[in-house]
C-alpha cells in the first residue's frame, strides 16, 4: 500500500473507535496480521510498522501469538523436557519454581515479562526477606528458563532477565580446616566415621559420593578410591544411587598416605567382605542420610571443640580443594579433574592423563600432613629451654 510520498509501504496504519492507532502487517505465511500493542499517535504506530518490516528482513520477527504461553505452563514444560536431570535437580528446580517464581510471575505471558518486571519481582522477594543466595538461584532458574524459549523455541525475542548482579550469590567465605584440625575433627568422630572425615576431605568428595563408595572402590594398595557413583536423597523416594553429578565426576583419586592406616583401620572393622559392601554405614549397617549424620555424630560439638563452629560437612570437600589447589605443579586441569568438575573442554577428555599428576597432589598434601603433625626435636626443645622461651609442641 504506497503512502503520501507514493513509497510502498509494508503494512497499514488504522484507528481504532477507542482513538488508539494500530498496525496491520503481512506474516511470513501471506496473511495479514494485526499488531501485539496499540499507540496513542499515528507516528508511533508507523515507527513501529517499520520495525516490524526490518525484523522480516532481517528474519528475526516472532509471530507475538507464540509468546503468549504463561510462564508456568512453559517453565513446567521445561524442567520436564529436559535431559538428563537428576531426581534431586528436578525436585529443587520445582520447588524454586512454586516458591519464588511462579507465584509471582506464574500467569504472565512470556512475551510480556521485561526487564523492569523482573527488576520488581527480584526486589520482592528480597523485601519479603528471601536470602540474597536464594533469590539468585531463583533467578538463574528463570533466565535458564527463558533463554531456551528465546534460542531454542523463538517464543520471545530477548531474554528479559538482564538485571546486574542479580545472578551473584555474594555467599560468605566457608572455612578452610587447617592439616590438624581436620585429624583433630576425624578424632572427635565416633570410631566408625573417623575415616569419612579423612576421606571426603582428602579426597575432595561430596557427600554423596563418599557414602556411595564399596569395597571394590577402594585399593588400600594403590591408596586410591575411585568414585563411579553417588547417592541422592529425594523425599517420598529414599535415596537413589546413581552416577556422579557430572561425567568428570567418575574419577580415581589418590589420597595422602597420612590418612591411609585409619581408612586401612576401618575397612577392617566396619566393612564386609563383599565387593559391594558400601564402605560407610551407620551401626545397623544402613546407609547414611545426611540429614541424620550430624544428630549422630554430634556435629556441632566436634566442630565447635576444634575451633570452626558453624562448619558445613561440604566444607570439608571445600578444604580439600583448597590443599589441592595449593599443591606445587598443579595445574588447573589437574585440580578440575580431581574436584570431579566439568569444564567447557570436557574434563573427562584429560582425566586418563592426570593420574601421574593426581599422585603428585596426594604426596604434596601428604607432606603438608607431616610437616603439621611433626614434633619438634629434642635439640629443638632443650635450645628453646636454654633460651629461656617456653618449649612448645606442634599441634
Amino acid at each position: 500500500m504506497p503512502n503520501k510520498d507514493g513509497h510502498r509501504r509494508y503494512g497499514s496504519v488504522r484507528k481504532l473507535p477507542s482513538g488508539r492507532y494500530q498496525v496491520r502487517h503481512l506474516a511470513p505465511d501471506g496473511t495479514m496480521r494485526p499488531g501485539d500493542q496499540t499507540f496513542a499517535r499515528k507516528t508511533e504506530a508507523e515507527r513501529y510498522l517499520t520495525l516490524i518490516e526490518a525484523q522480516m528482513a532481517r528474519r528475526e520477527w516472532i509471530d507475538p501469538n507464540r509468546g503468549k504461553i504463561r510462564l508456568q505452563d512453559y517453565a513446567e514444560r521445561w524442567i520436564t523436557e529436559r535431559p538428563n536431570l537428576r531426581p534431586r535437580t528436578v525436585h529443587l528446580y520445582r520447588w524454586t519454581l512454586g516458591k519464588h517464581i511462579t507465584p509471582h510471575l506464574g500467569g504472565v505471558p512470556l512475551n510480556r515479562i521485561d526487564t523492569p518486571m523482573v527488576r520488581e519481582w527480584r526486589s520482592r522477594l528480597l523485601a519479603d526477606g528471601v536470602s540474597l543466595t536464594m533469590a539468585a538461584k531463583a533467578y538463574r532458574l528463570l533466565r535458564a528458563i527463558l533463554m531456551t524459549a528465546v534460542k531454542e523455541d523463538e517464543l520471545i525475542r530477548i531474554n528479559p532477565c538482564r538485571v546486574v548482579g542479580a545472578d551473584q550469590e555474594n555467599a560468605a567465605e566457608r572455612p578452610v580446616l587447617t592439616v590438624p584440625q581436620i585429624f583433630a575433627l576425624a578424632e572427635r568422630m565416633p570410631d566408625r566415621f573417623r575415616a569419612l572425615i579423612l576421606v571426603t576431605t582428602f579426597g575432595c568428595l561430596r557427600w554423596g559420593e563418599a557414602v556411595a563408595l564399596q569395597r571394590q572402590d577402594v585399593d588400600l594398595v594403590a591408596g586410591t578410591v575411585r568414585v563411579r557413583q553417588a547417592f541422592v536423597e529425594h523425599r517420598g523416594t529414599g535415596l537413589i544411587l546413581g552416577p556422579p553429578k557430572s561425567r568428570a565426576g567418575v574419577r580415581t583419586i589418590a589420597l595422602p598416605k597420612a590418612a591411609l592406616p585409619m581408612l586401612k583401620q576401618h575397612v577392617s572393622s566396619h566393612v564386609g567382605e563383599a565387593p559391594e559392601a558400601f564402605v560407610f554405614t551407620g551401626e545397623n549397617g544402613r546407609n547414611l542420610w545426611r540429614g541424620n549424620f550430624n544428630k549422630l555424630v554430634k556435629w556441632p560439638e566436634a566442630v565447635a571443640a576444634v575451633g570452626v563452629p558453624g562448619l558445613h560437612f561440604h566444607d570439608l570437600r571445600h578444604t580439600g580443594n583448597t590443599l589441592a589447589s595449593r599443591a606445587p605443579g598443579a595445574s588447573l586441569r589437574d585440580i578440575m579433574a580431581r574436584m570431579g568438575h566439568d569444564s567447557p573442554r570436557a574434563a573427562l577428555i584429560y582425566q586418563h592423563a592426570n593420574r601421574e599428576a593426581d599422585q603428585g597432589i596426594a604426596d604434596a598434601i601428604d607432606k603438608a600432613v607431616k610437616a603439621a603433625r611433626r614434633k619438634p626435636s629434642k635439640r629443638r626443645v632443650k635450645r628453646a629451654t636454654e633460651g629461656g622461651g617456653p618449649a612448645t609442641e606442634a599441634r
